[in-house]
């Protein structure tokens, strides 16, 4: 009598944990030479040294290093913005120092002057020379 003969299972190899270990294993690498790499020479950040108010949007709010307000290059008073913003939309473009603290922005959009308007966050491309 014959029987059938039984196939043999191959099982293939699955590629799929070899590319999630490799991926891991760099992901550690990383992690743990990351902090460890400085650029030589140090990093220099690019710096706006003269500020072309004719490119950039209108109306733009300059939040200036001492803490003053500037719309469209004119010194104001922060009760005084919603007045000044008469006509001018309701988009308000906002300029700040980029070393300036996190809570200086916050601020701006939690403080009622700039309540009811969009504000959008202008940014200069450029290195200082």
């Amino acid at each position: 009598m014959d029987l059938p003969r039984r196939r043999r299972r191959t099982h293939g190899f699955d590629m799929s944990m070899a590319i999630v270990n490799v991926v891991l294993l760099l992901l550690f690498f990383f992690l743990v030479i990351g902090p460890q790499v400085q650029p030589r020479g140090g990093l220099t950040l690019a710096r706006t040294v003269d500020l072309p108010l004719d490119r950039l949007p209108s109306p733009v709010l300059v939040i200036l290093p001492d803490g003053g307000w500037s719309l469209d290059g004119v010194a104001i008073a922060p009760e005084l913005l919603r007045g000044s913003m008469a006509g001018k939309g309701d988009t308000l473009h906002v300029l700040i120092d980029r070393e300036d603290r996190a809570a200086t922005l916050i601020a701006l959009l939690r403080s009622p002057e700039t309540t009811g308007f969009r504000v959008r966050l202008v940014t200069l491309r450029g290195a200082s020379p």
